[in-house]
């Protein structure tokens, strides 16, 4: 497997996409990583300042390791294995560009989202749609911010496939002096997790922006676990220890941490905002925003108890009253 692997290509331009670059530019193992950004203004920008203008503008980039451009086509072409780092609510329309063919490809998902209309994981994506074997399919996840990255400080990534070959191969070459690597088997408990981690910060931040203390918080977030918990158990039931950094460890960051675009999102509604205007307001993609759509369109075949999944979905898309769902998830979590 690992023979076959000449080169690494990256597709997308945002904050998460910029951090594996830093990571993976620091790597003896890797010469040249192909990256795709569609803006090319942004291209030419990063080439002359080694840093990406609109998003962890703080963290230099080895730039002589890159070859940028922004055809999506000739990254795809070039590359042996993907990393894609699109916010999934537009990957559909950016591969709908795609000329070439991703067979003999290896796929990492390094999304937090679920693909509109379809209501699958990247990962299920793949496998379905370009028919991909999962064997050659992984994910890359957390706990772990993008800014934090940028800084260097110390970060864990959890890099999850069914192929232990590939996910060793993976975490090789995302080890430095400041990110740290756990190898997981465990790749739709992973992404799922991922995905649902950020529809609970997203709650969090309505229960801040509405004024609720810490004592609550900590009742919240150890009812999403639970949450997290059923759902992931009932949609891939597997023997998996929900307390690992890759399900609890990725929630509390997601759920606590002023880095969060979800959670600010989410303080936003709960302080007053329309969900349009907070929409408007982010620089950046709340993945939690277009997941609990996704996620409460699954739950009609599963029947889960997730209240707050449920609560969130009908702030965000029934116009319920953020006030009024919270007083109400009060009584129904402990």
């Amino acid at each position: 497997m690992k023979n076959n692997i000449k080169t690494i290509g990256v597709l997308g331009g945002g904050s998460w996409a910029t951090a594996l670059i830093k990571i993976l530019s620091e790597s003896e193992l890797i010469e040249k990583i192909n990256w795709f950004i569609r803006d090319k203004t942004n291209i030419d920008y990063i080439k002359k300042h080694h840093r990406n203008k609109f998003y962890i503008s703080s963290a230099n980039l080895r730039t002589e390791k890159l070859s940028l451009t922004n055809d999506i086509n000739f990254t795809i072409e070039k590359s042996d294995l993907l990393i894609v780092a699109i916010p999934s609510a537009f990957i559909k329309n950016a591969l709908s560009k795609n000329n070439f063919s991703f067979s003999e490809k290896y796929i990492f998902s390094a999304v937090k989202g679920i693909i509109p209309e379809e209501n699958q994981i990247i990962a299920e994506y793949f496998n379905e749609k370009y028919k991909i074997p999962i064997q050659n399919i992984g994910v890359i996840a957390g706990p772990c911010h993008a800014e934090e990255v940028a800084l260097e400080r110390l970060s864990y990534l959890t890099i999850a496939s069914e192929n232990n070959k590939l996910a060793n191969f993976m975490g090789d070459r995302l080890r430095t002096h400041f990110t740290k690597i756990k190898i997981s088997d465990d790749i739709y408990g992973t992404e799922y997790s991922a995905v649902l981690k950020n529809i609970f910060a997203i709650a969090s931040g309505i229960c801040h922006g509405l004024g609720y203390g810490d004592n609550f918080q900590a009742v919240l977030v150890s009812n999403s676990i639970r949450e997290i918990k059923r759902f992931v158990n009932t949609v891939h039931p597997i023997t998996r220890d929900i307390k690992n950094s890759a399900y609890l460890g990725d929630l509390l960051v997601t759920a606590y941490s002023k880095f969060s675009r979800n959670r600010v999102f989410g303080t936003m509604i709960g302080k007053g905002y329309s969900v349009k205007n907070a929409l408007l307001e982010m620089k950046m993609v709340p993945e939690g925003y277009y997941s609990v759509k996704g996620i409460c369109k699954i739950n009609k075949k599963k029947h889960i108890d997730l209240p707050i999944v449920n609560a969130v979905y009908n702030i965000l898309y029934k116009n319920s009253s953020p006030a009024s769902e919270i007083e109400d998830l009060t009584d129904k979590i402990n």
